[in-house]
């Protein structure tokens, strides 16, 4: 520390340069942050997913449906406990950025399989008795203002009536919340029966089941003992963890992981370039400034030291600056989109993973301009700068 004013004078020599490779350094840890919330939001269901449940879908593909008829030979197969399914619907309140999910449902079942929805008992009843009625998690209740007795339109974007119609009404018999920790309730349940029987295509087939293994069963066998049920049949079925199965979900939208990946790389490599170029320039105009401190006495690891705080200093202040941004813009975001989007804030794993790239950038583009000073002679610096 003996040294900082000094680090900070040099840094502030060429004030031009110096924010220019600064704002360069701000936006790349802006992305960053930005994306890694956006990852973390898509993984976040496979994180909180329940280890002792597990998902049937379709051997192809998750969009492919299954008959509602697996229903009572997998509740059947020995290790079940309960059995739900459930419908991805797919549509939006009154205009199309009010987007959230929705999912027809066997009602008394699925409540079931996920006792962490708290919903009071009379606003169960009432679900239960009413054929239209649908819940919706209180996050969503309070994103477009609806409460119990509502009766919303939904406009369907796949699944028509068999009216024509595409507006689906449904009546709110109950607000519910969700006891997993960080679990979303951003979405809306309703009927399967009513979406069978007036949906115009696609009857008596289901999206998934979600099964609960009992205890003292082992989940792999389970899995394996349902899909053989179904091997070679025109509905070939995937059993695999809840866990797995909100992955694959998410993977719907593209390999996030993959291109966050891709595209912090190619930011990472371009701020390397950027401030490599910047201590690079600023070493080249130092030279003479730089044997002076020698003659005075400073050694060539202390003028090494120099050279590399002023590249991680300038990486330190832009990377702060731009995950401090980074996280007041997630926080407008994540109420902006929590209707679909639940989750969206930026992990304490981030914010370290941050602070190590800001080092690992700093030490990789001040290297080779500290090294260049350090081996710096007083005669070959001064000679070539007279």
């Amino acid at each position: 520390m003996r040294y900082a004013y000094l680090v900070w004078k040099n840094l502030w020599r060429r004030k031009t340069r110096t924010i220019l490779t600064l704002l360069s350094v701000l936006v790349a840890f802006v992305l960053f942050g930005l994306l890694s919330a956006l990852q973390y939001a898509f993984s976040l269901g496979a994180d909180v997913a329940n280890a002792d449940r597990l998902v049937t879908i379709h051997r192809v593909s998750l969009i492919q449906p299954l008959p509602i008829s697996y229903w009572q030979r997998i509740r059947a197969t020995p290790g079940v406990a309960d059995v739900t399914h459930a419908n991805w619907f797919g549509g939006y309140y009154q205009e199309r950025r009010n987007q959230a999910p929705q999912f027809p449902v066997d009602a008394e079942s699925y409540l079931r399989i996920y006792p962490e929805l708290r919903l009071p008992q009379e606003q169960r009843e009432a679900w239960l008795a009413n054929r239209t009625g649908a819940i919706v998690g209180r996050s969503l209740a309070e994103q477009f203002g609806w409460k119990v007795g509502d009766r919303i339109p939904i406009q369907a974007t796949i699944w028509t009536r068999k009216d024509g119609g595409r507006v689906w009404e449904f009546d709110i018999d109950g607000i519910f919340d969700v006891d997993a920790e960080r679990g979303g309730d951003a979405y809306l349940l309703f009927h399967y029966d009513y979406f069978n029987e007036a949906r115009a295509f696609g009857e008596d087939q289901v999206g998934w089941f979600v099964l609960r293994v009992a205890e003292e069963a082992d989940a792999a066998a389970v899995a394996a003992a349902i899909d053989q049920q179904f091997a070679n049949s025109p509905a070939e079925t995937k059993t695999s963890t809840e866990r797995a199965f909100a992955e694959s979900f998410a993977r719907q939208f593209g390999d996030i992981g993959l291109i966050v990946s891709g595209v912090l790389g190619a930011v990472f490599f371009t701020i390397l370039l950027v401030a490599g170029n910047t201590m690079a320039h600023a070493v080249r105009e130092r030279i003479p400034e730089l044997a002076v401190l020698k003659t005075l006495g400073f050694t060539d690891g202390s003028v090494f030291a120099l050279v590399l705080a002023e590249s991680i200093s300038i990486v330190l202040i832009g990377g702060v600056l731009g995950m401090a941004l980074a996280w007041v813009a997630v926080g407008g975001l994540a109420q902006a989109v929590s209707a679909y989007l639940p989750g969206l804030f930026i992990p304490g794993e981030a914010l370290g993973r941050a602070l190590l790239y800001i080092v690992l950038v700093g030490l990789v583009a001040g290297l080779f301009p500290a090294l260049q000073a350090r081996r710096l002679t007083i005669i070959e610096a001064l000679g070539g700068h007279r």
